[in-house]
């Protein structure tokens, strides 16, 4: 039997991964599934594997931090979003502050600052991009994405925000410049404050539901008054009033 209490503990102390907040049955499949890839047979021979090889522990952080997304996900409720930030946010507002967590390759990100910059909505600080994978925010900061990545880019936002060379699309730098990237555990590390928007999805799915319900919290409180936050579309919150939300539209919820 793999000895997972004292991989979590491991993890937590030379990795600064806390995974105690996920699902234990998803996490321990999924590590047991990539442990197997590298040979290991227990817990504690893969520990040294990954603490030895850079390109092992690349992996499992990859693996274990779910890093999928891609830009405008779920088109027709990220419409729904952007016409909130034009009609809703930017008069009520100005400036905006807005939060991008669990950002993953920051096409979220930059999904907000082109919206930002097609309907000029002032930032009031570049948008925080944040990840607790630090090889995925280097990613992220080159600006470099597939095909299938853009796939829900409109031809009009390909074509003043994009430049392409065999099929792989390179990111303006007025866009690159809008988002800062930074390392950030959601479960761990403090948030922010003062934010007009908080984006975070497809990510509290992975969550147990205790720490589910801290992180709406969280992400409340790091929200002015009348600030949006933006969740995946199988992540409805039940209750929002128990975290000082009011549903806005379909996985858009305002802060009371």
């Amino acid at each position: 039997m793999l000895n997972f209490e004292f991989f979590y503990a491991w993890t937590k102390e030379h990795l600064n991964i806390n995974l105690d907040g996920y699902k234990e049955k998803q996490l321990q499949r999924r590590i047991g599934t990539i442990m197997k890839n590298t040979g290991a047979a227990t817990l504690e021979e893969y520990a040294v594997k990954i603490q030895a090889d850079p390109i092992i522990k690349k992996n499992f952080l990859n693996y274990i931090t779910i890093n999928v997304t891609d830009f405008f996900r779920n088109r027709e409720v990220f419409d729904e979003f952007e016409e909130l930030m034009v009609s809703y946010l930017e008069p009520r507002f100005g400036a905006l502050k807005v939060w991008s967590a669990a950002c993953s390759t920051g096409a979220e990100a930059y999904s907000l600052a082109m919206i930002m910059d097609k309907h000029r909505i002032s930032q009031a600080e570049k948008i925080t991009a944040t990840d607790i994978d630090e090889t995925i925010l280097a990613k992220a900061k080159k600006g470099i994405f597939s095909s299938t990545e853009i796939k829900n880019v409109d031809d009009e936002n390909r074509k003043q925000y994009f430049t392409s060379e065999e099929n792989v699309f390179y990111l303006a730098d007025q866009i690159k410049n809008k988002v800062a990237f930074k390392k950030h555990d959601l479960i761990g590390d403090r948030f922010g404050k003062e934010y007009h928007v908080i984006v975070c999805r497809n990510v509290t799915i992975y969550f147990k539901n205790e720490v589910k319900e801290e992180l709406y919290q969280k992400f409340s409180d790091a929200l002015v008054p009348g600030g949006l936050f933006f969740t995946g579309a199988t992540e409805t919150i039940y209750n929002p009033e128990k975290y000082g939300f009011v549903k806005r539209a379909s996985f858009i919820y305002e802060k009371v």
